[in-house]
């Protein structure tokens, strides 16, 4: 079985502009580049995971996602980074609909994708900028690392449930690899104080 890299879209990878599927506006988070590489130079198969609730608000179709996707994909390749699948949950946060599995933090995007990518998810991890993202990777059984660029989510620990603790804490994406690819140095779990 393969091990990969689980990744949130939006505030992760690109600045997150609300409900945004507009091409123009995607821009890649410069610092990601050259972790993504080295990831895949690792053996890490780079898997999106992004709770697109827009679709059912009707904000935007899924042709206009499709869209912005496949800029971002653009993106990635001209820095020589190949994305090996993009799994979305279009559901709302309330519907009249039974109540979705894929919505993060529940896990079912993650084990969709584990499904079809051979993916083992005790090898893998889950990177994404807010609590949710810990709480899907974490419930799928990856390691977590939360991407705080602007320290607002630590602030939420405090009345966080367990489950929602990430493994590791960065500031960007800068150290990551080191983060992932040792399997020697013992890194300390960040600990709310």
């Amino acid at each position: 079985m393969e091990k990969a890299i689980f990744l949130d879209k939006d505030g992760t990878l690109i600045k997150d502009v609300p409900y945004n599927v507009d091409p123009g506006r995607i821009v890649c988070y410069p610092d990601i580049f050259a972790s993504l590489r080295l990831m895949q130079k690792n053996g890490y198969k780079l898997i999106i995971i992004s709770n697109q609730s827009g679709i059912a608000k009707r904000y935007f179709t899924i042709s206009d996602l499709d869209i912005a996707f496949s800029e971002l994909s653009d993106q990635l390749k001209a820095e020589h980074i190949i994305l090996d699948g993009i799994y979305y949950c279009p559901h709302g946060e309330v519907t009249d609909e039974p109540v979705c599995t894929c919505r993060k933090p529940l896990p079912g995007l993650l084990h969709k994708a584990a499904k079809d990518l051979d993916v083992d998810l005790k090898k893998s991890w889950m990177i994404g900028d807010i609590l949710s993202d810990i709480g899907a990777g974490r419930a799928a059984g990856c390691r977590t690392i939360l991407v705080d660029r602007n320290k607002k989510e630590r602030r939420n620990f405090r009345i966080s449930d367990p489950k929602f603790t990430p493994d590791y804490i960065v500031d960007d994406f800068y150290g990551l690899n080191q983060i992932i690819t040792s399997d020697t140095i013992n890194y300390e779990r960040y600990s709310v104080k």
